[in-house]
């Protein structure tokens, strides 16, 4: 029965994905757009925070050299798209290894803030290089995703490419959780000294789930880079890591789920504030936004420290109950006949 549940919803999951564009506006396909590349992060600072117990404030950073990898190779130089995404998380991964390995060594805040100034370090290389990214003018020009001459002109065919590799991310990081690497990394978010004493490689453990969210956050940010066709600087600051961060709190860092349940969450309440604030506090501008989702990581810590997908988890569980008994029922009175 468990695996059934489980095929049902893939299959209600990806009958919603290929249903959804022909039943909605380019609005709400645009925040879809935006839902599954910020789920793409999520997903991998869902595996680096919730099951290695690594924390990263310098993600805006991957997902920059993402977009400005893939904006220098295909606007500057005209090469394939594809080849722009391939060398951007080649780049992402090259840097989060050579980052990864003294900053792993180091815990809780003093990674946090070693993890936010290489953020700053990449911003602001972003913002000086001129000649290469355009500096705070920003990169004009970058072409439309295209494979083999296939082009991603429309929100539709966007939205399914962006949808189609959030599932193929959550297929690879669902297997990598439940193979030997998974166990390994749950052990070290339980205890490194524990599970150093049985043999566990912890570095090289931590490092891999590093540059492998590194990885999810390049190519998100290459995707993002061909939609909106314009990229500079500011994009990539602090703050959006720590919107990464606010995603995968309120999503939930316990399964690879919690990074799309975040970033549905965080794009639809970004969106609700936009209408609603103006009208309840009319001077006030984005900053009612920061706070907003600051009292909600609070609120959440204090009282749903799993995030959302555990609500998602007890109605799943209280379903898969209720069939279990179901047919219990159903058993005992085919017996009794």
């Amino acid at each position: 029965m468990g695996n059934l549940l489980h095929y049902i919803k893939w299959i209600i999951l990806v009958a919603v994905i290929i249903i959804l564009p022909f039943i909605s506006n380019s609005f709400f396909l645009s925040m879809m757009i935006l839902i599954g590349l910020y789920a793409l992060v999520g997903t991998g600072l869902t595996m680096l925070m919730g099951y290695a117990g690594q924390i990263s404030l310098g993600h805006a950073a991957f997902y920059g050299i993402g977009a400005y990898s893939t904006a220098i190779i295909t606007g500057t130089y005209g090469l394939p798209s594809v080849i722009g995404i391939i060398v951007g998380l080649i780049i992402a991964g090259i840097i989060a290894y050579i980052i990864g390995h003294p900053t792993l060594k180091l815990k809780e805040n003093y990674l946090a803030l070693a993890t936010l100034g290489f953020g700053i370090i990449i911003f602001t290389f972003f913002k000086e290089f001129k000649g290469l990214t355009g500096g705070l003018n920003g990169f004009f020009g970058i072409p439309m995703f295209n494979v083999f001459g296939f082009l991603f002109d429309t929100d539709i065919k966007f939205y399914l490419l962006t949808w189609i590799l959030v599932l193929l991310g959550i297929i690879f990081a669902n297997n990598m959780i439940q193979s030997r690497v998974g166990r390994a990394l749950r052990s070290i978010h339980g205890s490194e000294v524990a599970a150093s004493s049985i043999g566990i490689n912890i570095q090289k453990y931590k490092l891999q789930v590093f540059v492998l969210s590194a990885i999810y956050a390049s190519i998100a940010g290459s995707l993002y880079a061909h939609y909106i066709t314009f990229i500079n600087p500011n994009l990539f600051t602090a703050m959006e890591s720590i919107n990464f961060l606010i995603i995968v709190v309120i999503g939930g860092s316990a399964s690879v789920w919690g990074g799309v349940i975040g970033a549905a969450l965080y794009v639809f309440l970004s969106e609700w504030l936009k209408e609603i604030t103006p009208t309840i506090f009319p001077n006030v501008g984005g900053e009612f936004q920061i706070i907003f989702f600051g009292l909600l990581i609070v609120v959440m810590l204090i009282f749903m420290p799993k995030g959302f997908i555990s609500l998602l988890k007890k109605l799943g569980d209280k379903i898969s109950f209720l069939f279990k008994s179901r047919n219990k029922a159903i058993e005992n009175q085919t017996g009794g006949e």
